[in-house]
């Protein structure tokens, strides 16, 4: 992204490697998930914003979001069952790390805790194989041994796939175990914070 303005932030120009996780840390209020709207083409911002070199202006916007897939803080759920969420056969390939059994993609979404619906969402977003991630504090409704279970997948997810991913994290441990780079909102800036690699 360059140059890319969204609310109170302005002039964030930020490169995510494929492949590798740049953490995004700031106040309450900060702009962080802001940012990640704008780069999911779901708020107006000011500047620009490209994909393997393709503009997010130079194509249509549906096509744009499979491409960049965001996980917000709290995940949306259309149907009244899970697997209706999901692609034919993602139950089968449930990741041992979400911790849930296969059935569950019977289940209904009412029935979810917060921190199942998390993960799920985490296995829906990757199952659209997207090129790049959105994540918005996706550990936040976990307790640590889960945290570190699903930071651990979601990793090598990452790394398999190639993914370009934004993470936004307040916990400067998660910060310190996931990213390869580290930026926080200041003001109206982002700044580099070093020591995360």
């Amino acid at each position: 992204m360059e140059n890319v303005s969204v609310g109170a932030l302005s002039d964030v120009s930020l490169s995510v490697p494929c492949g590798q996780v740049v953490c995004l840390s700031g106040a309450s209020g900060s702009g962080k998930s802001r940012l990640l709207r704008a780069v999911a083409d779901l708020e107006p911002h000011g500047g620009s914003i490209c994909l393997a070199g393709t503009g997010q202006m130079d194509m249509p916007a549906h096509q744009w979001r499979s491409w960049v897939v965001m996980v917000p803080a709290d995940s949306q759920w259309w149907f009244d069952d899970v697997g209706a969420h999901f692609p034919a056969k993602a139950g089968d390939q449930l990741p041992a790390a979400l911790g849930l059994p296969p059935e569950c993609m019977d289940w209904s979404v009412s029935r979810l805790s917060s921190g199942e619906r998390q993960r799920l969402a985490l296995w829906r977003a990757l199952s659209l194989e997207p090129q790049a991630l959105l994540l918005d504090e996706p550990t936040a409704n976990l307790d640590d041994e889960t945290t570190k279970a699903i930071e651990n997948w979601l990793l090598e997810e990452i790394r398999q796939r190639q993914l370009a991913t934004l993470w936004v994290a307040h916990d400067a441990a998660q910060i310190q175990r996931v990213a390869n780079a580290h930026y926080r909102i200041h003001g109206a800036r982002l700044e580099s914070v070093h020591g995360s690699d």
